[in-house]
């Protein structure tokens, strides 16, 4: 576990796909499917952790046009759904 916390998202979304494109083939025995399914388990739960962390991240982003922090009524961050339609044109 601890290899699999310090891997990028990247790295276990890669991953992730070359276990499905292996168990889609076919050509796996039970024992090889029951062990990349068990890493695949624990590669989508680190996937999710990562999702979310960044997803807490970029709500503390969001600031309204004045440049603070957008916050609710009840004191926390508002959210945004991202669309990349109205966030194209932003500049880098």
């Amino acid at each position: 576990m601890t290899q699999e916390t310090s891997i990028t998202f990247e790295t276990a979304y890669s991953r992730l796909e070359e276990i499905l494109e292996k168990m889609n083939s076919g050509k796996t025995s039970l024992e090889e499917s029951l062990s990349l399914y068990e890493e695949a388990d624990k590669l989508i739960s680190h996937c999710n952790s990562k999702l979310n962390q960044a997803e807490k991240k970029i709500e503390m982003l969001i600031k309204n046009r004045d440049g603070d922090l957008s916050i609710s009524e009840d004191g926390t961050p508002k959210k945004e759904e991202f669309s990349p339609a109205t966030n194209s044109s932003i500049k880098h």
